[in-house]
């Protein structure tokens, strides 16, 4: 409740002016008595009420209902003695806005029976002037029973609904941040990888320039294919069309074991039968990222890969006879092994590291997307 004009109801179903004169109305019935000492006592009530009324909105906790109290004291002793009863639509409205079920629940009963008891009373003390509005009387009776009911549950639809606005905004934070993940890991596997090799033949390239040029020729060509390639490869990541197969991505390992020269041995059929495109392209990612590894830090001179496609899973293996990973820490740290295993993670697959005798990387991948997709559950 930020400015003072909000103390006045909104969808209510009555227009603002409505609740105005309801706050002149009051001197009305005041002016028509004859005594001025009630005169200046009811217009000490009304001013009185309505700095209660503005102060409940300010406070905080209990504060809040001394005010409503004060304010309820007010609104019977109107009706009792003047036969003003719309005050209690004033409090209505409040009493709607308190977030506290169990005080929202306490306010509402104290003020509907206070309300209806000093309405009953008042056809007692009252003159000619009570019993002409007595249909205002009962509309009001009937908006103290509805008003807060209604104020309390538009105020938590307002509020859910602006969680939800608030849950879809960090929804889209993180998908920008995945989003963001998955290029950084493109990048990586694809761009990394064909740099390396560059960089790989490159070296072989000076060092076969002096004692066979045609080789080192045949090296440069190789630079230049595999730059073609790299960039040939950012293009179909940036327009995210690109599908990677297994047994492309052995012919591409090939290469790079060949010219890092280390012997390249495959075991199992690598033309895949009976798995989902998705998890043969995060298994091909793997394979990249693994042999990358082999070339850049193992010191090996054999690797082999072996792919085992099962009815249940599909499991990749490439083992090195290098020098194996030194530093323990290392299987939890680094991007590629780390980028591996979320990328596994996303297929309900699995990486385990063995070190024994050069490095084994064993990665399976169940086939429960498959399954899931053949019942229609995805």
């Amino acid at each position: 409740m930020q400015s003072w004009y909000n103390i006045f109801p909104k969808n209510t179903g009555l227009s603002i002016y409505v609740w105005i004169i309801f706050c002149l109305l009051p001197f009305y019935f005041i002016f028509r008595s004859s005594s001025a000492f009630e005169i200046i006592f009811g217009i000490i009530m009304i001013l009185l009420f309505f700095i209660s009324y503005r102060l409940s909105f300010i406070s905080k906790s209990w504060l809040v209902y001394v005010w409503v109290g004060i304010e309820m004291a007010i609104s019977i002793g109107m009706t009792l003695f003047y036969g003003y009863v719309y005050f209690a639509l004033f409090l209505a409205f409040f009493i709607g806005n308190i977030q506290s079920k169990l005080g929202f629940l306490t306010l509402y009963i104290v003020h509907l029976l206070t309300t209806i008891v000093a309405v009953i009373l008042s056809f007692f003390t009252q003159n000619e002037l009570f019993f002409a509005q007595f249909p205002f009387i009962i509309i009001s009776v009937i908006g103290v029973i509805l008003l807060p009911f209604n104020t309390y549950n538009r105020n938590k639809q307002e509020k859910l609904e602006g969680q939800l606005e608030d849950a879809n905004k960090r929804i889209s934070q993180l998908m920008v941040m995945e989003e963001r993940q998955r290029i950084a890991r493109d990048l990586h596997d694809t761009l990394g990888q064909k740099l390396s090799l560059i960089g790989l033949k490159s070296d072989l390239a000076r060092k076969l320039i002096e004692i066979d040029p045609n080789s080192a020729k045949g090296e440069l060509s190789d630079i230049n294919q595999t730059a073609r390639t790299a960039l040939k490869e950012v293009r179909e990541m940036v327009s995210n069309m690109r599908g990677a197969k297994l047994e492309d991505e052995i012919i591409h390992v090939k290469q790079i074991l060949k010219a890092a020269e280390i012997d390249f041995v495959t075991e199992g059929s690598v033309k895949l039968t009976a798995t989902p495109l998705l998890v043969e392209n995060v298994v091909s990612m793997c394979l990249k990222e693994a042999v990358t590894n082999v070339t850049k830090h193992s010191q090996a001179t054999i690797c082999k890969v072996t792919i085992d496609e099962t009815q249940d899973e599909l499991r990749m293996i490439v083992e090195d006879n290098g020098i194996g990973i030194k530093d323990k820490s290392d299987f939890s740290k680094g991007h590629g092994l780390q980028g591996m295993k979320e990328r596994l993670e996303f297929v309900n697959g699995s990486l385990t590291i063995i070190d024994s005798e050069g490095t084994k990387l064993d990665i399976r991948v169940p086939k429960v997307i498959q399954q899931m997709a053949k019942e229609g559950l995805s």
